[in-house]
């Protein structure tokens, strides 16, 4: 897919790919490591926590990245919906962090795969 930007790394595409989820939930992982990435660009660049970055500076950064320009200037409704996309994924960010005792900048890749498997597996259980 030529022109399009690569939003996962290879190494987050091998741990959501091996983990035990359903096409829903492997899309939200990925969304959420895809954010999580961001995130974490955004707090090096302003120098914050992840935690303190404000919905703003998320949707300026994204208004500002070259690599989604081409699809927003395609598709005038897809920043926005990309932006609710990213702030939509804090939610789960924050749940992995609050569980783990780390703050959103320290979450791993597999800590957050491993929530999403955690609660895919909760669930099933809890529909049995």
């Amino acid at each position: 897919m030529d022109g399009l930007p690569e939003f996962l790394t290879y190494e987050e595409v091998v741990e959501v790919d091996q983990a035990l989820l359903t096409a829903q939930d492997k899309f939200l992982a990925r969304v959420s490591l895809y954010s999580l990435r961001v995130l974490k660009q955004i707090a090096q660049t302003e120098q914050l926590p992840v935690e303190a970055i404000t919905d703003q500076q998320i949707a300026h950064w994204i208004e500002q990245d070259e690599t989604l320009r081409e699809m927003i200037s395609s598709d005038a409704a897809f920043e926005q919906f990309f932006i609710q996309l990213v702030l939509s994924s804090l939610q789960p960010l924050r749940q992995i962090s609050q569980e783990t005792n780390l703050p959103i900048d320290d979450l791993t890749i597999q800590q957050v795969v491993n929530w999403f498997e955690q609660q895919a597996k909760q669930r099933l259980e809890n529909n049995r």
